[in-house]
């Protein structure tokens, strides 16, 4: 990780610029919005937040500057997902890491039934259940 005092004086990043939508659990918009936030860490080297749970080499960066810098990153993710999938994957004192280890089983880990499941509610649609043609 680079010289962390750059992103720490801003921590906002402005994220919603390098992802205009928010992830949701209906959607299956998850690999494009993976792709686009591992754009994002990398653009401030911040990529090893996702990948590791500590400093590779303590002695480059303080646990603490760790910290905060996993707060950001956090905050980012939660920042560009629905109400209902923070929710789902939010933890008390977790580190960036196991929040997109729990957003990536999610979307991941059950894409057979998650396919299934929207199959079955595409089936299903019935057009007497819309007011008109354009919200069917």
């Amino acid at each position: 990780m680079a010289d962390p005092s750059k992103l720490l004086a801003q921590p906002n990043n402005h994220i919603q610029n390098s992802i205009p939508f928010k992830l949701t659990m209906e959607t299956s918009q998850y690999l494009t919005w993976a792709e686009l936030f591992k754009i994002h860490c990398r653009a401030h080297d911040v990529i090893d937040h996702l990948t590791t749970e500590a400093p590779s080499d303590p002695t480059k960066i303080t646990q603490e500057v760790w910290n905060r810098v996993v707060a950001i990153v956090l905050s980012w993710m939660y920042d560009t997902i629905s109400f209902d999938l923070l929710s789902t994957i939010i933890q008390t004192d977790t580190t960036a890491k196991k929040a997109w280890d729990r957003l990536k089983n999610f979307f991941q880990d059950n894409r057979h039934s998650r396919a299934l499941a929207l199959e079955h509610q595409f089936t299903n649609i019935r057009i007497d259940n819309f007011t008109n043609i354009p919200a069917y």
